[in-house]
């Protein structure tokens, strides 16, 4: 709008600019496109997956062990084994950074590639990156929108803005100069046109159009940290921490002990810093969320941001747009009303005599179509037209039959002058059908006080269900009229109204319901009628007693603290802009809550990467909002959301079992290696062995959690609050209880083997150790998985699990029985009876943490969740 002051008085319409000008005005406006940011290189990429915490810790350990296999002649093992560990978490990395964001470049593909312009008296067909300020373009229907402009010519124009304001409805358009309300008189870029025809002047291209301050928002709106993201890496810097403390602690106490050369026991500081990190965790981590991006795929939700999987899970708002996300997007009679009837529901049921006599009359003056096709329904004309084609089908009615029933002779188009249109026709008896069709106020209808107040009546009942009114009225004629169709609208007969709206879709209830159940709380953010969102809202149970309803405008006397203060009590934001979703989003995020946005337009793509989590509609939604969104709803069903925050949950909390199997075996070791050294006997495992441990016994079948079928109650709690510890709800007591049985456990199976089985026999006290750790640490595995007390019914909800915990027990087994292998490895054979000890030894811990589960429960009097299967 900045521009045309300097062009619409310069530029004929009938002529358009000259090729001096748009050489002129392209150097100084530049071209019609939309600009992205560079995205970051690879090697920033690389940079930032290796500054990882996790990789910090681990590059360390491969400098060390490289170090000792190139000096001392310390082996290959550990430097391969640790660093094959290491590319493989930054590539995982990497692939995920694969799918980024890809908002802008979907907003740049819709811009329109070519527009028909008028220049130098000609009209021509250009691409639309050369359409620059000033320019003269011509419209029609089905045509996309190429830049902003001012109209300048109309006939009977309709556009379709919903990628911008989000309302199902055209919005009719008029010429400037025509209307006090100067948004009708301008065109955006990317908008459509549904009916008629204009010209339009172009006042803003490129970055300055209302696509580009998107583009803009898109650009300046960063991504969220997940919340796990946030947990893991306290947890990894509180485990760096210990490592490195461990590790100097050990390597100070072996040399003041003198248990070794300085090569030893730097190489023993080196194992236990490897000991104290569960490496396998950032895999098992990324596995458990690859597994929830598949599952939810199975249930129409399709992750492109694989860290939405436990971010959706741990949501405490969903802020949802109306149309096409709550409602079906498209226009719906629900109501019918004639002056000789009774006020009318429409449903399943076929039209009474006189709703069928009313749809004939609006059927008559209806431009629309639906046409069935191999490919499915195509359907030309607006919203409300569509809906009056689609009830008169329900009641088979048919619009080309009525026509060829009574000819349509003449037509008024539709005009937001009058917010009407009209329609001649000759009947069968020789008369002729003059219709009006348009707002109730507009119509000029003959009729007394009764119908006037009989007619009020039935207009409230519509109003109070926020239902857009229409109206029909008609006038016969016994010869066709000579004058003009405008002069013969007058003293019509009223025939009836109709009330539409665009529904809402039929599982939205339920959803609504489930997400509350779950401490869930649903928000509807349009840029629909406040009356109307709110209706919408109240019955599927989004707006109940007490909630508010505001609008945009309202949002703008408010500052942010005010905002913050009262988002808590707002059910429905209506009529907002694409900066009011971010706000409200932004809200809701200061006060520690984690939001998912829901949309389908190009208007909700900022707000959906500004939430944790953005989805977008697969169906009826834009390139642009599918773009930004983190996640994609297939079947564009509001349900889906509850199911995907169904799997979130279970995947999350199948993580906590991870991390909780994981790190209370790794501490268990470095209490181990500790005490072990404190007690003068050195270290009772060397690096090749814990790293086994920690990559094949507890890695592998930590890998199968991920698949841990979900527990019944994961949706009748709360969401995880966002200041909640990693260890919460009793996990870091878990966890100390089963380090501590296993410190206990192994420092007793080592000296047994050692000095009580064995003369001092060292490498018989390590293979006991390693296969009771080894083993030991898989199989309590059962007591981790299940909350509830451990049956053969929970034994088997995990076939994958089991197979993945026999094949890793053959494996350790296998190295600690075969000679070859346990040269490679530094173990020794063991006799009948060390054999019975290490056997017993293995199950104590799954005894010990099962029956302190069992006790715990009785003592709490906690009930334990009920297995899905």
């Amino acid at each position: 709008m900045n521009q045309i002051a300097q062009t619409e008085n310069i530029t004929d319409i009938k002529k358009g600019l000259t090729a001096q000008t748009v050489t002129e005005r392209q150097r100084r406006y530049g071209q019609n496109v939309l600009h992205e940011q560079k995205p970051p290189s690879l090697w920033h990429k690389l940079i930032r997956q290796l500054t990882e915490v996790t990789s910090i810790i681990l590059l360390i350990a491969v400098a060390l062990s490289t170090y000792m296999a190139i000096a001392l002649d310390g082996g290959w093992t550990k430097p391969i084994v640790i660093g094959a560990i290491v590319l493989l978490n930054v590539a995982i990395g990497l692939y995920q950074e694969h799918s980024a964001e890809r908002a802008l470049a979907a907003l740049k593909e819709m811009s329109v590639p070519t527009a028909r312009v008028r220049r130098n008296g000609v009209e021509q067909e250009l691409p639309a990156a050369e359409i620059t300020v000033g320019d003269v373009v011509l419209l029609n229907a089905g045509d996309r929108i190429p830049a902003d402009g001012v109209l300048q010519q109309v006939t009977a124009l309709a556009v379709d803005e919903a990628i911008l304001t989000g309302e199902s409805e055209a919005v009719e358009k008029v010429a400037t100069g025509t209307a006090k309300d100067v948004e009708i008189t301008r065109v955006f870029a990317g908008t459509a046109v549904t009916r008629g025809s204009g010209i339009m002047l172009v006042d803003a291209i490129g970055m300055q159009t209302q696509l580009g301050e998107i583009a803009d928002l898109l650009n300046e709106t960063k991504p969220q940290q997940t919340l796990l993201q946030k947990r893991l890496s306290k947890l990894a810097l509180t485990l760096t921490g210990v490592a490195v403390l461990s590790g100097l602690l050990i390597f100070v106490l072996s040399m003041f002990k003198q248990l070794g050369s300085l090569a030893d026991n730097l190489m023993m500081g080196v194992s236990l810093a490897v000991a104290a990190v569960p490496e396998t965790l950032p895999v098992i981590v990324t596995i458990s969320l690859a597994v929830g991006v598949q599952k939810m795929a199975k249930k129409h939700a399709i992750i492109r941001q694989i860290s939405a999987v436990e971010t959706i899970g741990s949501v405490d708002v969903i802020a949802s747009d109306k149309t096409g996300t709550l409602t079906q997007n498209k226009m719906t009679i629900t109501k019918l009303w004639t002056p000789v009837g009774a006020v009318e529901t429409v449903s399943n049921q076929p039209l009474s005599e006189h709703g069928h006599t009313l749809m004939r009359y609006f059927g008559l003056a209806t431009n629309a179509n639906i046409t069935q096709t191999s490919a499915g329904e195509q359907t030309s004309g607006d919203a409300t037209e569509l809906a009056i084609v689609r009830l008169l089908e329900q009641n088979d009615l048919s619009r080309r039959q009525l026509e060829i029933d009574a000819p349509r002779l003449s037509e008024r188009p539709f005009s937001s002058d009058t917010k009407s249109m009209a329609t001649l026709h000759k009947l069968n008896d020789g008369r002729y059908l003059l219709i009006v069709k348009g707002a109730l106020d507009r119509l000029p209808l003959q009729m007394d006080n009764s119908l006037k107040q009989r007619l009020t009546q039935a207009h409230d009942d519509f109003a109070r269900q926020a239902l857009r009114i229409l109206a029909v009225g008609y006038r016969l004629f016994d010869e066709r009229p000579a004058a003009e169709i405008e002069k013969l609208e007058q003293d019509l007969t009223f025939a009836g109204i109709i009330g539409l709206i665009d529904p809402p879709r039929p599982e939205a209830a339920a959803a609504v319901a489930k997400a509350r159940s779950a401490g869930i709380k649903p928000v509807m953010i349009t840029g629909d009628h406040k009356e109307t969102a709110r209706a919408i809202a109240e019955q599927i149970g989004i707006y109940r007693s007490g909630d508010l309803a505001v609008t945009g405008a309202e949002l703008d006397q408010w500052d942010e603290t005010t905002l913050r203060e009262k988002v808590v009590d707002i059910s429905v934001f209506a009529r907002v802009s694409p900066e009011d979703k971010i706000r409200i989003v932004n809200a809701w995020q200061q006060r520690g809550q984690i939001v998912a946005m829901t949309g389908d337009g190009v208007n909700d793509a900022p707000a959906l990467k500004a939430a944790n989590v953005g989805i977008a509609m697969g169906i009826t939604g834009t390139e642009v909002a599918k773009g930004a969104a983190d996640m994609i709803l297939t079947d564009d069903n509001f349900a889906t959301i509850i199911d995907a925050v169904s799997s979130g949950r279970t995947i999350y909390q199948n993580i906590l079992k991870a991390v909780e199997f994981l790190v209370g075996v790794n501490f268990a070791q470095i209490f181990l290696m500790l005490g072990s050294v404190l007690m003068g006997w050195g270290a009772p495992l060397i690096a090749e062995q814990l790293l086994l441990i920690n990559v094949l016994a507890d890695g592998i079948p930590g890998f199968y959690l991920a698949r841990e079928p979900g527990e019944a109650s994961v949706m009748k709690r709360p969401p995880v609050p966002n200041d909640r510890s990693i260890f919460a709800d009793g996990m870091g007591q878990r966890m100390a209880w089963r380090a501590g049985i296993y410190t206990l456990l192994t420092l007793g199976v080592y000296a047994l083997g050692r000095f009580v089985l064995t003369n001092n026999q060292a490498l018989v006290g390590t293979t006991m150790l390693f296969v009771v750790l080894a083993i030991g640490s898989m199989i309590d595995i059962y007591p981790i998985k299940r909350r509830e007390p451990v049956t053969l019914q929970s034994i088997r909800a995990n076939r994958s699990l089991n197979i993945a915990l026999l094949i890793a027990a053959g494996i350790i087994l296998a190295i600690a029985v075969v000679p070859t292998l346990q040269q490679v490895f530094d173990l020794t054979g063991l006799t009948g009876v060390e054999w019975l000890i290490v056997a017993v030894a293995i199950v104590i811990p799954t005894l010990l943490l099962e029956g302190l589960k069992r006790w715990r429960e009785r003592s709490q009097q906690v009930i334990p969740d009920v297995s899905e299967g």
